[in-house]
């Protein structure tokens, strides 16, 4: 049994196990190293999700890209252009920033039904 699948039988949340699941196999049919990459960072502990500020996706981010963060966006800093976020949870000033930038905000789950081969993702942690 893999790790990734040995840390998704302790979480409670359907949810984040469907996903979990949708990652794997979307991984293993496309060839994406990249879902798989996330799909273990969601298995962990929730203590230990990234918790990224829409400012550093400002920095890091480059046009074209789709930024994934395997955890919570957060409000704090500034975003001045437009940006396709996808994340586990959203707080309501990062929509609201990202949204009022002209970007979109996405599931994980949305994001890999848009880009199922995983091109031009950037993770962000």
């Amino acid at each position: 049994m893999s790790r990734i699948r040995r840390l998704q039988r302790r979480k409670s949340n359907p949810n984040l196990v469907r996903l979990i699941d949708d990652l794997l196999s979307a991984s293993a049919e496309k060839e994406a190293k990249v879902w798989k990459e996330i799909a273990g960072r969601l298995a962990k502990p929730l203590r230990n999700y990234a918790e990224v500020n829409v400012g550093k996706l400002e920095r890091y981010v480059k046009d074209g890209e789709m930024a994934v963060v395997p955890g919570k966006v957060l409000g704090g800093g500034e975003i001045s252009r437009p940006v396709t976020v996808a994340a586990f949870r959203f707080s309501d000033s990062a929509r609201a920033k990202i949204e009022a930038a002209g970007g979109k905000c996405l599931s994980i789950q949305d994001a890999l039904r848009e880009n199922p081969e995983g091109k031009n993702v950037r993770i962000i942690v």
